[in-house]
């Protein structure tokens, strides 16, 4: 997997959290997508997400 396309996968988490914190919006099916996101990102580099995101804070 290329890096870009490692951006758009931390891209769709931040989009998909964002949309989850909106009132009109379908949990269940966001909290599905944002498990398949972290799957995806795991099985790609061997790290989690959020550990990684954390990182990108503190930088």
């Amino acid at each position: 997997m290329k890096n870009s396309d490692i951006r758009k996968l931390i891209s769709q988490y931040k989009e998909t959290i964002i949309k989850q914190k909106k009132k009109n919006t379908d949990s269940i099916k966001l909290s599905e997508k944002l498990k398949e996101i972290e799957h995806r990102y795991y099985h790609e580099t061997g790290r989690t997400l959020k550990s990684d995101l954390k990182e990108f804070r503190e930088d």
